[in-house]
């Protein structure tokens, strides 16, 4: 039996249920394993998917979560992705109606930027599996300070790297080869730019489309070596649930 109470649903097993719609840009770079964590909690979940032709944003009324998947592109390369623009005034409206919205990786940055932050090239181009570390600011959201406190090894692939957007923002984590790999914004808002998503089947999907990056530099890894990583998979699918059931 499920109740309405305000805009969630409360189920049998007294946990909400939600309203869960995802913004994907690439074919390969889906949910991953949240789709999963999504389908065992009972959420119902939507899309809008860029690489369609007939792609639709859903009215924000009837959505009560957000989640920005990643991508090859750059938040400013709205001359070649003419859907960047419409995509940016969708996440702002969301943010400005209270949703909750998660962003990962080119997700999160689109989040930085909406409010407010600029997003830059990172110090170092991070491909591969490398540690996050809580910061000093990571202490003020104790429950995700703890995740992180002994600084696990999760996958990366990015280029460039959101500044921290200010006003109730928290700088929550970083790494060796970067700062800001985590932002927390007014409680309902989470920026990573690391994938805990990611699963086998996916993580083969980025190498097999991102072969042209795998260049040699000091926090890029080989092929060998990020299908090697795949023994941390478990480990980021464990720290994305405890998120998703902090942030939901």
């Amino acid at each position: 039996m499920l109740l309405v109470i305000d805009s969630y649903y409360w189920n049998e097993e007294n946990s909400y249920t939600m309203n869960v719609h995802y913004l994907q840009h690439v074919p390969f770079e889906g949910l991953g394993y949240i789709e999963s964590w999504l389908k065992d909690n009972g959420h119902t979940i939507s899309s809008t998917c860029f690489y369609e032709e007939d792609y639709q944003f859903p009215d924000i009324s009837a959505i009560d979560a957000v989640i920005i998947m990643g991508g090859p592109m750059g938040v400013y390369d709205e001359d070649k992705y003419s859907w960047l623009f419409r995509e940016k005034v969708f996440i702002e409206d969301s943010i400005k109606a209270n949703k909750k919205v998660l962003g990962i990786c080119l997700g999160a940055q689109l989040l930085a930027i909406s409010l407010g932050a600029k997003v830059v090239a990172a110090t170092n181009k991070e491909i591969g599996w490398f540690p996050v570390t809580p910061t000093e600011e990571g202490k003020k959201l104790p429950w995700l300070y703890d995740l992180f406190i002994n600084s696990p090894m999760v996958f990366h692939w990015h280029g460039d790297k959101f500044e921290i957007p200010r006003g109730g923002s928290l700088d929550l984590l970083g790494s060796f080869a970067n700062d800001h790999q985590a932002f927390y914004y007014n409680e309902h808002v989470i920026g990573l730019q690391f994938h805990l998503e990611v699963t086998q089947n996916n993580l083969m999907q980025m190498i097999e489309n991102g072969q042209e990056e795998l260049q040699q530099s000091p926090f890029v890894q080989s092929e060998k070596e990020l299908i090697k990583g795949v023994e941390n998979i478990k480990t980021c699918n464990a720290l994305m649930s405890e998120i998703l059931n902090k942030w939901l």
